[in-house]
């Protein structure tokens, strides 16, 4: 049995950002507190946001101060703005920092800190105050996810956070929001979404519902990835990838991400990697190593992508989506975590760290081959370079 938790609004297309009063309305709240970062508050799209909220005669206050990869120290400034106002809901405006900040504030300012007391394997269920999102990048998927991320900044921890209280109560998915990405946030967030459909349909935990999502995320996203790369304002493209980042988020937030989430959260903590870039890095190596124990179901997973001729079997079609994953990250020019710059001596010594870091976040035991340690510090080793 499965048992399946998604926003209680979902409001999806071109301009559904100019809807935040009537689902303010339809929801009984009035004083929202905007949690974003200082590139979208000197965009103009804030300002756009707050002048429709006045023009309906609610007050708004904004928190800018989110930084990529929010940290404890984030959240703990966002939430002492939050209770020196008064609001009744968040609204997360961004990509996955600012809503995860957003997440993170709304349950704080309900259950109290201390933020690392919420990291898995706990589960925070009971709710927080509301929390609206509108993402500005087809990425996380975070607008429908029941997960937050916060990195300790002490431990240098990615730490992963569950439970309904991270689930939003609505969602505003703007593909327009998306137009003027530049190409390498366009790329990362996109091979994101991707990862997240992929994993969420080999892992442990699928099911049909979550098999639904991923797979029609993967017919949205594989063939229009590179087309948004290269012409960012073909609109049906990005509406695509929009949608099909969405359902990715739906998909992984019922299912769970596997072994690629789970290695590339400390790459992200201790190097600074963007997330959707980290998981790039990995997603070829681990899946080489995954689809051994699943071959039908990464079987489907190329099939859905559209890079299988008809008539393949299984074990051709693995070979596809192999082929298929490194042809991506050379298009996309994705780096190795060398190329990258990270430090050669550093990444050697924090290898067991890593490791250990990956593990406790539960998600490898998703994964439809478990590692070992020994196996996920080969991964990171073949990944380096």
């Amino acid at each position: 049995m499965a048992t399946i938790a998604l926003p209680r609004i979902l409001r999806i297309g071109g301009g559904a950002r100019q809807e935040i009063v009537e689902v303010l309305a339809t929801l009984g709240l009035a004083r929202p507190l905007i949690v974003t970062d200082g590139y979208l508050a000197g965009s103009g799209w804030v300002a756009e946001l707050l002048a429709d909220l006045a023009t309906a005669g609610l007050e708004a206050r904004v928190f800018a101060d989110v930084l990529p990869d929010p940290t404890v120290a984030t959240v703990r400034a966002g939430l002492a703005f939050l209770q020196a106002g008064d609001h009744d809901c968040l609204l997360g405006f961004g990509g996955g920092s600012p809503i995860d900040t957003a997440k993170a504030i709304a349950m704080l300012a309900v259950h109290g800190e201390p933020m690392q007391a919420y990291k898995t394997p706990h589960v925070q269920d009971a709710p927080g105050l509301p929390i609206i999102a509108i993402p500005t990048t087809a990425g996380t998927g975070s607008e429908a996810t029941r997960f937050t991320i916060v990195t300790d900044e002490v431990t240098d921890e990615k730490m992963l956070c569950a439970g309904l209280a991270y689930l939003p109560t609505a969602a505003l998915v703007d593909y327009e929001l998306t137009l003027t990405k530049p190409r390498r946030l366009t790329a990362d967030t996109g091979i994101d979404s991707l990862t997240h459909a992929i994993e969420a349909y080999v892992s442990r935990r699928a099911n049909p519902f979550t098999d639904a999502m991923a797979l029609s995320a993967m017919r949205l996203i594989a063939p229009n990835i590179r087309k948004v790369c290269e012409a960012p304002h073909d609109r049906p493209a990005r509406e695509a990838m929009m949608l099909g980042a969405t359902q990715a988020g739906v998909a992984f937030s019922n299912a769970s991400v596997a072994l690629v989430h789970g290695m590339s959260r400390p790459i992200g903590a201790h190097f600074h990697v963007p997330h959707g870039l980290s998981n790039a890095m990995l997603l070829p190596a681990v899946t080489r190593f995954s689809a051994p124990a699943a071959p039908g179901r990464y079987a489907d997973c190329a099939r859905a992508m559209g890079v299988v001729k008809e008539g393949e079997g299984d074990q051709s079609a693995v070979a596809r989506l192999l082929a298929e994953l490194d042809a991506l990250n050379r298009d996309l020019g994705v780096p190795s975590p060398r190329a990258y710059g990270c430090d050669p001596g550093r990444w050697r010594a924090l290898l067991p760290t890593m490791v250990e870091q990956a593990m406790a976040s539960g998600s490898p035991a998703n994964n439809p081959r478990t590692p070992t340690p020994a196996e996920m510090l080969a991964l990171y080793e073949a990944c380096w370079d």
